[in-house]
């Protein structure tokens, strides 16, 4: 065991990080991805330092396959850029380079320093871009041409006891970034590690912090979840710490308010983890559908809808709008969320072949029309003037008796700056 060292204020030698020998440790340079490698080995042969970061690190202690290799290194962005031809620098606020080897993209960033807090982005040393790291286990660097870990924190000690530990005070740390909430609990519930009760308290406190966070994040989070292979065990976890009503409020209410649906929301999420780990390289929309299946096939009955013989086109329109709803604020690309859709009415006996430009300006004036012009000629068969069983239960009143499962309410609360969908069934 090795151990790095840095001068006080007094000029004095003083122990900063242990770092573990390849006898040591149990990570091999095998395991790395061969294209990671030849990033860190460019860099070093033009006289940077490089390291794989992160959620890798600590994959590959546990035994895992990590699904991504970040590297950090003390290059600039600009500097990185020049290095690889093929990169690309992105972020305003936090610039990082995406190096691109085919189809797959390594974030390479640079040392942060800690002059303007944990969310500053001046560079800095290594020293102080442990600092800036969220939980223990993700701040360990790893060298894989020395083979050696670098440790400041406590980091391999923590993993081994299977503890989620705050490198950053506990009174700043989700102040300063509200989503590291959502990452303590996908990293406590994803690796079976244990939360403290002391974070799971602060989390409960701070969760309204979430609604100052942006969609584009939150949708970046989720998909995480939704691609982790453990969504289930992570959603029961966030709902029991106060934070999933603010990232997927509708869901919420909905299982707050029946029992049922929340068995239901549960079972799709176990069935979600199962083809994730059965096929990780389905597509998003096919994944999405297992998060909207129990809404859509509760918001109306699909049997009677069919016997009426509705407009294929008018059914899935209408049931786009009430699903883009039901997930707010998450943001998936629309195609995907077009497919999951598909997917769900297929499931409930609805054939409806949407193309993917069915939202484009022309094609919805297209739609709408066609659908005008059906009603009206089925209107004249029947020589009566009514509304279809679907439309009614949309312009139903939220006063009505009568179970309608169509119906969603979203409030939105200005003072504290939190959007909150609430999505009720009546009977």
């Amino acid at each position: 065991m090795l151990y790095r060292y840095s001068a006080n204020e007094k000029g004095k030698p003083v122990k900063k990080a242990v770092i573990y020998t390849k006898n040591e440790h149990s990570v091999s340079p095998q395991k790395i991805d061969p294209d990671a490698m030849r990033i860190i080995t460019h860099l070093k042969d033009n006289g940077y330092e490089a390291y794989i970061v992160g959620g890798a690190v600590r994959d590959l202690l546990v035994g895992k396959t990590p699904k991504d290799f970040d590297i950090v290194t003390d290059a600039t962005p600009t500097r990185i850029k020049k290095i690889f031809r093929n990169s690309r620098i992105i972020g305003k606020r936090f610039r990082l380079v995406h190096v691109f080897f085919g189809p797959k993209i390594f974030e390479v960033s640079t040392f942060r320093s800690i002059a303007d807090g944990t969310v500053g982005n001046r560079f800095g040393t290594m020293g102080e871009d442990v600092c800036r790291r969220d939980f223990s286990l993700n701040a360990l660097y790893y060298d894989p041409i020395k083979e050696q870990i670098i440790d400041y924190v406590n980091g391999v000690r923590d993993i081994k006891k299977r503890r989620i530990v705050p490198v950053i005070p506990l009174k700043l740390i989700f102040k300063e970034d509200p989503v590291r909430m959502l990452r303590a609990v996908k990293y406590a519930a994803g690796t079976g590690f244990y939360l403290p009760f002391r974070i799971k308290r602060t989390i409960c406190k701070s969760a309204t912090l979430l609604g100052s966070v942006s969609p584009s994040r939150l949708t970046e989070e989720l998909i995480k979840i939704i691609n982790s292979g453990s969504s289930c065990n992570i959603v029961s976890l966030a709902m029991q710490t106060d934070i999933y009503m603010h990232i997927q409020p509708a869901a919420c209410a909905f299982m707050y308010d029946n029992t049922a649906f929340e068995k239901k929301y549960m079972t799709s999420l176990k069935e979600l983890d199962e083809l994730v780990i059965a096929d990780n390289t389905a597509r998003l929309g096919k994944k999405l559908s297992y998060l909207i299946f129990d809404f859509i096939s509760g918001l109306t009955d699909w049997k009677k809808e069919l016997e009426e013989n509705p407009n294929p086109s008018e059914l899935f329109s209408r049931t786009w709008t009430q699903c883009r709803n039901f997930v707010l604020p998450m943001n998936p690309p629309r195609v995907e969320l077009e497919f999951a859709i598909r997917t769900c009415l297929k499931k409930l006996g609805v054939n409806t072949r949407i193309p993917r430009s069915a939202f484009s300006a022309k094609e919805q004036k297209k739609a709408e029309k066609t659908a005008t012009q059906d009603k009206e000629k089925s209107e004249k068969k029947q020589k009566v003037k009514k509304t279809t069983t679907f439309q009614k239960k949309y312009v139903s009143q939220a006063s009505s008796k009568k179970r309608t499962s169509l119906q969603t309410s979203i409030q939105v609360s200005a003072t504290a700056a939190v959007t909150k969908q609430a999505v009720q069934f009546h009977s």
